[in-house]
């Protein structure tokens, strides 16, 4: 017996919503400590940036921003006009630059039938957050490590 389309859609469906409440941390706080993290090394705004391949990935932080990256170690956290309805649930997006220039308050970034106008982008320092997480997690380790010690 086969399982039809939404059969397997309502499994995978089923399947997230038990992982998400197994989950220690509820899914608000998470989303809001991402956002968080980006905001604390994103840079002031800025009215456009350039980039002259695709974009390199793309994450919703929110339902009105995102964090965009044009390379590794470059992201850009966008933040648009409301409403931008599916934002968070989106699996894809589109932007089309003007000369490979996104430009706040005239762009868009294109979210199913949404045209999300682009109100501020700011740079994010990608490369010190991924340093300072690395930092974090390694001293965190080594705090673990001391407490198995003293308790052996």
């Amino acid at each position: 017996m086969s399982c039809s389309r939404s059969c397997r859609v309502a499994c995978l469906l089923l399947a997230a919503a038990v992982l998400t409440a197994c989950s220690s941390i509820p899914l608000e706080q998470r989303d809001a400590a991402e956002l968080a993290r980006f905001e604390a090394y994103a840079g002031k705004p800025v009215d456009h940036f350039t980039w002259l391949t695709e974009y390199d990935g793309w994450e919703p932080l929110s339902p009105n921003q995102l964090v965009l990256w044009t390379d590794l170690n470059q992201a850009y956290l966008i933040t648009v006009f409301q409403p931008c309805t599916n934002l968070m649930f989106a699996r894809r997006i589109a932007l089309h630059p003007t000369a490979n220039t996104i430009y706040a308050h005239f762009d868009s970034v294109h979210v199913e039938r949404w045209n999300c106008v682009i109100d501020t982008i700011q740079p994010v320092d990608y490369r010190r957050m991924q340093d300072d997480l690395r930092r974090q997690h390694a001293a965190e380790k080594r705090r673990q490590q001391a407490q198995k010690a003293g308790s052996s």
